[in-house]
């Protein structure tokens, strides 16, 4: 986002108190805190985008967690016959 971009953010001052609060605590910046949260914030949802992704594509192929291991020993077998 550019410095000079429109945001509309609202924190609540009970939450602001406990940033600044932590902040301290941690020697750090609230800024700098706030954009960790953010960030951490938003990996997870890219995280779980894909764990849904994966869970869709193994309901679809009718694969379940106790089949992992046996494919991921047929898929090295593969690869070996195939000289990789």
């Amino acid at each position: 986002m550019k410095p000079d971009a429109d945001t509309d953010l609202t924190i609540p001052p009970a939450l602001v108190a406990a940033i600044q609060a932590a902040a301290e605590e941690e020697h750090r910046a609230p800024g700098d805190l706030v954009r960790e949260a953010l960030e951490r914030t938003m990996e997870d949802r890219e995280w779980n985008r894909i764990f849904a992704y994966g869970d869709a594509r193994a309901k679809a192929l009718g694969l379940t967690e106790e089949d992992v291991p046996r494919l991921i020993a047929e898929h090295r077998q593969e690869k070996r016959q195939a000289g990789e």
